[in-house]
């Protein structure tokens, strides 16, 4: 049976849960194949790595919410805040399959984009799921399964709250190397579902594989 996954657990304890989970906002429904922990102020790769600022205060606040940042001042890329209140990490939202809503998501994305590349990498996720940066800080509800209740909640819900339910079944798993920074690469904290065309390039930096 799902359970609820418990965002008050570390960032790296959170990560592997999220792999084949289901998140929905609006119209658009994604299943997440790719993401990267980050350890706050252990994490030299953090935004949170120097304590709170104004950019980074939503990590440092209750877990289950959404951080928003804005990557090279033109992508919204979406974490998830992780870790008791006060303590922060997050998950980086890389990539993902959408699994409905793809008009919708094309029409944010454009029309050339494959399928597969509708939601991979940070930005385009969070274009995927129409994030800007006014939805910082708002709730991410973590329900179990295909709950009648969970559904009626979401209808009556602003488009701004994300809702994610954990992966139905097991999945496959490899840990390696995050990509894209410069500080703390080598930091086997990104995780992704092997095989997947929606995880990003490159997808051969592995130091462990499981199944959860």
């Amino acid at each position: 049976m799902a359970t609820m996954i418990d965002f008050s657990e570390p960032a790296d304890r959170v990560a592997p849960q999220l792999l084949g989970a289901i998140l929905r906002r609006g119209g658009v429904t994604i299943r997440l194949t790719e993401v990267e922990a980050y350890l706050g102020t252990a994490d030299p790769a953090s935004h949170a790595h120097k304590g709170p600022t104004p950019r980074c205060r939503t990590m440092f606040g209750a877990p289950g919410h959404l951080y928003v940042y804005a990557s090279y001042g033109i992508h919204r890329a979406g974490n998830l805040v992780c870790s008791p209140d006060g303590t922060a990490s997050g998950c980086l939202m890389r990539g993902g399959e959408v699994i409905e809503g793809i008009d919708i998501v094309r029409a944010r994305r454009g029309p050339t984009a494959p399928d597969a590349g509708l939601a991979r990498g940070p930005g385009n996720l969070g274009a995927a799921l129409g994030l800007t940066l006014s939805d910082d800080a708002t709730p991410v509800h973590s329900v179990s399964g295909r709950d009648p209740e969970a559904e009626r909640q979401r209808e009556a819900h602003p488009d701004t709250d994300l809702w994610i339910q954990e992966a139905p079944g097991p999945v496959e798993m490899v840990r390696g190397r995050r990509i894209g920074i410069s500080k703390n690469a080598d930091a086997p904290l990104r995780y992704w579902i092997p095989g997947d065309p929606t995880v990003s390039s490159p997808r051969s930096l592995r130091v462990a594989l499981e199944v959860l």
